[in-house]
């Protein structure tokens, strides 16, 4: 696996080093707001990372917010009707897929700022770390717009459905000791020790079987995909890797595991 360090779009990067990929959102005078070239590159980031055979994504925002979600300024030109609000919900909906379905866990370490498409890609992801200034909120009901059906589910499944309704009916915003008590953060950092408490967590991550977590994060998706068959297959594939031998070797001689996701 070589690492790497590329610019995908205006305000998405990509990165990958000691088996951890980062998607680094990089517009924070505009608080990462998301154009639509941008939802376009993060799909091509999932990809770059798990090429790489990175074994954890961090998904993280530069300055003092994580993602104030879509840049509305541009609307007027690619949202501003039917046919073009289809084109770029198809962009958002391609985005948050690429987070919910890659195959290795995401991370999503939130400051500030986490609103709308922000809200959805966070969502999207398997984990989130924030801190205690981290504001949280789904202002569609503001903007006359509907949310993609599959953003909806991703927020329903992180918050339950009274919660999800209360945040999309009212569109109010929540603190981040709402977002702890609705489980949809599971820690609170302190602003400067959020990236390094993401890096720390990935390196744990990254350091245990990368085949089990493959299989989890799939037997978790198919309790609401439906997708048993595909979970089992993922998970019976684990006795038959190199990783599990090493595991229970690793087991008896009391030693750290070496796992190589084979």
């Amino acid at each position: 696996m070589a690492d790497f360090s590329l610019q995908l779009s205006a305000s998405i990067s990509v990165s990958v080093a000691n088996s951890v990929g980062t998607i680094r959102l990089t517009n924070p005078d505009r608080h990462n707001a998301l154009s639509q070239a941008d939802w376009l590159a993060i799909p091509k980031a999932v990809v770059k990372i798990t090429e790489a055979e990175a074994r954890v994504i961090i998904l993280y925002g530069e300055g003092r917010s994580f993602c104030a979600g879509a840049d509305i300024s541009e609307f007027d030109v690619v949202r501003k009707d039917p046919a073009t609000a289809r084109v770029y919900e198809t962009a958002n909906s391609e985005a948050f897929r690429a987070v919910r379905e890659a195959p290795i866990p995401v991370l999503a370490a939130v400051d500030g700022y986490c609103l709308g498409g922000g809200f959805g890609l966070a969502a999207a992801s398997d984990l989130r770390l924030a801190t205690p200034r981290a504001v949280f909120g789904v202002p569609a009901a503001r903007l006359g717009l509907a949310y993609p059906v599959d953003a909806m589910g991703d927020i329903v499944s992180a918050v339950g459905t009274q919660a999800a309704k209360r945040l999309l009916f009212t569109a109010n915003r929540i603190t981040a000791d709402e977002a702890i008590t609705i489980g949809f953060v599971g820690e609170l950092v302190a602003e400067e020790a959020l990236l390094n408490a993401a890096n720390e967590m990935a390196a744990t991550i990254a350091s245990l079987a990368p085949l089990t977590h493959r299989a989890t994060k799939a037997t978790i998706a198919a309790l609401s995909n439906g997708d048993l068959e595909g979970a089992r297959a993922l998970g019976d594939a684990t006795f038959d890797s190199a990783d599990y031998a090493e595991g229970r070797a690793a087991f008896r001689e009391k030693r750290n595991p070496s796992f190589n996701g084979r």
